[in-house]
This record gives structure tokens, C-alpha cells and sequence, in this order.
């Protein structure tokens, strides 16, 4: 008995954990034993044969409700049912890895002497697992749901904040994605042009390939000084603009000016001729949520005049 306590203690105390995780609450230790031993207590009751009536479905889910009383109040009916839907999540995602990891393990007959038949011609399974081999599933499964759900809060985040951009060149026309980055202060120093930087591999079809090698390396003064060997219509439209990168000096990147640049966000476009488009020779976005970084002025000018 002191076992079985001991085990589902510390799952219950797990899945609950997660559980304010996933709502985004913080969890007083005092409730979460508590809580945790509310379950552990009702588990170590199977081997009492005189509660046995207790094991039905309905015991089952007001247990389960007490257990979530107990670790975060009741706080309102919405919030109180926000609770027991990530809870129940959290326990089918839990065993769902916990039988999927035992299944994987199992050779083909250690399968097949698990398995049984009834009378009526059911299929049923057993399972022998040990209690340590379930505690590192349990966790193994409770950190991938943990992950994923972290995952997906990070790219909900930077959606929230992706914008369709379109920039004209004169009869070229490129389409991307971009990021709102308040943390974007790129400026021309001397026009005090505001500057959205954009994957030079954008642009791999209308600049020769030489730039673009040069533009991945940081070597994009030797580019400049070297214009004239390469044929490119845009010659006049080229920029050179210092910045200061991160533990490094005074570095330069290659901006193009463009016709006119158009960002779609929520519904409103924003048009503006007054920017410059920076060439970065890399990947802004590992999973390609984004290929170019908006400059925040070119939103808050926007704002300011729709305001007026």
C-alpha cells in the first residue's frame, strides 16, 4: 500500500504540475500536496476490498474534481472548466505516451502473450511494466507535451506579429513574410531612412551570384568596391549601411531602394516609399515563419496617421 501511495503521489503531483503549466498559473506547493495526496489515497483504497463500491465512474470524476479544488480554488465556473479540460489533457497525453513507449519496447511475442480473448470475442491486453520503466515514461511524455505546447505558444506569439510585405522594384515584385521587431533600430545614418532587412536569397533571381556570396560572408565593402565587374540594373538603387553587430564592431550591409514597399497586417495596408530594404545573407527565421524584419516606425507612422 505504501508503494502504491508513493507512486501515484508523485504521478498526480506530476500531471498537476504540468497542468499549471499549461494554464499559465502558479501552483502553491501546500495545494499541490494535498491535492497529490487526495489521489494517492484514493488509489492505495484498491486494496481495501470493503471500498470497492468507491471504484465506479462518477467517484472517479468528483475525485478528480476535488483533486483540481484543492491545487488551484475554484476561481469561477469558466475558469474552474479551463482547469479540468487541461487536466484531462494532460492525463490522455500522459498514458497515451506511457502505452505507446511500452508497446515500442515490447518484442512481437511479448506482444502476443500480453494479449487474450474473451468470451463474447473481445480483445483484451496486459501489461507488465515495471514502476521505474513507468515513471521515466510518464516523464519522457509529460516533457514532450511540454515542449510541443511551449513550441506552439512561441510561433502563436510570433504570428501575432507577422505581416505580409510586398516590395516593388520596377517591374519586380517580391513577396514574404515579416516580423514586427520592436528591437529594430537600423536607420540610414544619413537620409534617417528607416531600414527592413530581408534574406538576400529573395533576390537571387535579379543579383548576380557573387553578391550573394559575398553578402553571406560580411564581405559586402569588397562588394562595393569591386561594382562595375558585374552587369546589375540596380547599380543606382544600392546603399551601403553601417551597423554595429552583437560583440562585434562597425560592419556594413548592402540595401537596395526600392519603389515602394506594402504591409498587410490585420486587415490594414500600410504603403510607404520612404525605406530602405537591408540584405541579410542568412536564414532570419529557422522556421521559415518570416523572411524579412519590418522596421517598427513603418507601423507606428502608420497608426499615427490613421489616428489623425
Amino acid at each position: 500500500m505504501d508503494l502504491v501511495f508513493l507512486m501515484n503521489f508523485v504521478i498526480d503531483g506530476s500531471l498537476l504540475y504540468v497542468t499549471a503549466w499549461v494554464r499559465g498559473v502558479r501552483l502553491r506547493m501546500l495545494r499541490l500536496i494535498a491535492a497529490s495526496a487526495i489521489g494517492a489515497c484514493y488509489a492505495a483504497m484498491m486494496l481495501l476490498p470493503q471500498v470497492s463500491f468507491m471504484y465506479t465512474f462518477a467517484i472517479k470524476i468528483v475525485l478528480s474534481l476535488l483533486m483540481l479544488w484543492t491545487a488551484f480554488g475554484f476561481g469561477g465556473l469558466q475558469s474552474f472548466a479551463r482547469h479540468v479540460a487541461a487536466f484531462y489533457g494532460v492525463n490522455f497525453a500522459a498514458a497515451g505516451a506511457v502505452l505507446g513507449g511500452y508497446y515500442l519496447l515490447q518484442s512481437s511475442s511479448e506482444l502476443w502473450n500480453g494479449l487474450w480473448f474473451t468470451r463474447s470475442g473481445g480483445l483484451g491486453a496486459e501489461l507488465n511494466i515495471g514502476l521505474g520503466l513507468l515513471l521515466v515514461l510518464l516523464a519522457a511524455g509529460l516533457l514532450i507535451y511540454r515542449s510541443v505546447l511551449a513550441s506552439r505558444r512561441q510561433r502563436e506569439q510570433v504570428r501575432s506579429h507577422v505581416a505580409a510585405v510586398t516590395v516593388y522594384i520596377e517591374e519586380v515584385e517580391c513577396r514574404c513574410m515579416g516580423l514586427v521587431d520592436t528591437g529594430n533600430h537600423l536607420y540610414d545614418p544619413l537620409t534617417r531612412i528607416p531600414v527592413m532587412v530581408m534574406e538576400a536569397g529573395l533576390w537571387r533571381e535579379e543579383l548576380p551570384p557573387s553578391w550573394l556570396e559575398r553578402i553571406r560572408e560580411s564581405e559586402v565593402d569588397k562588394l562595393v568596391s569591386g561594382i562595375g565587374e558585374e552587369t546589375c540594373a540596380w547599380q543606382d538603387r544600392l546603399r551601403l549601411v553601417p551597423y554595429r553587430g552583437i560583440n562585434r564592431g562597425t560592419q556594413f550591409m548592402l540595401a537596395l531602394k526600392p519603389d515602394r514597399v506594402q504591409i498587410e497586417q490585420e486587415g490594414r495596408i500600410i504603403e510607404t516609399h520612404r525605406v530602405l530594404i537591408g540584405l541579410d545573407g542568412g536564414k532570419l527565421s529557422a522556421d521559415d515563419v518570416y523572411q524579412a524584419i519590418i522596421h517598427p516606425s513603418l507601423i507606428s507612422e502608420s497608426k499615427e496617421s490613421s489616428s489623425q
